[in-house]
């Protein structure tokens, strides 16, 4: 007599939950969107360092600012300001934002790159003049920081080229 036994072993495989993995999706309960495309809460998941994708945390300390809102899958298109040719001058440009910011110190205009805002996290018209934004290409992993100089109305980003 042959007796045969088998024994089954359940496996779970669990998809990706959010960012580019998911189609853009963001997770519950204002967890963080992994590199990886999973949620959490940790740093593996929130720290910009670990290229987190959404409800990220910014890496490092100090420097106060940070800790903001976070969106992915924002649509951005370019508007060439061309800030070096017409000397930083938010006037010259016709900037929604020139009304408040037009005389700040050269050197503040000067620190990051200009965008028009107008997204899907975050405050818009006179409240977002003069703030800055973290972005990240999620194709190429670039990243860089623009300054809120004017509006758009894509529904995200008018970035300068």
């Amino acid at each position: 007599c042959i007796t045969l036994m088998i024994i089954s072993l359940a496996t779970t495989v669990t998809a990706q939950q959010c960012g580019r993995q998911a189609g853009g999706k963001l997770c519950p309960g204002n967890q963080c969107c992994s590199q990886w495309g999973y949620c959490g809460t940790t740093d593996d998941y929130c720290l910009s360092s670990n290229n987190c994708q959404s409800n990220c945390k910014p890496s490092g300390g100090g420097g106060g600012g940070g800790g903001g809102e976070s969106a992915s899958n924002v649509r951005a298109t370019y508007h060439n300001y061309n800030p070096e040719q017409v000397g930083w001058d938010l006037n010259a440009v016709s900037a929604y934002c020139s009304t408040w910011d037009a005389n700040k110190p050269l050197e503040w205009r000067k620190k990051y790159g200009w965008t028009a805002f107008c997204g899907p996290v975050g405050a818009r018209g006179q409240a977002s003049c003069g703030k800055c934004l973290r972005v990240t290409n999620t194709w190429t992993g670039a990243q860089t920081t623009v300054r809120i100089v004017d509006q758009c109305s894509n529904g995200g980003l008018d970035l300068d080229a």
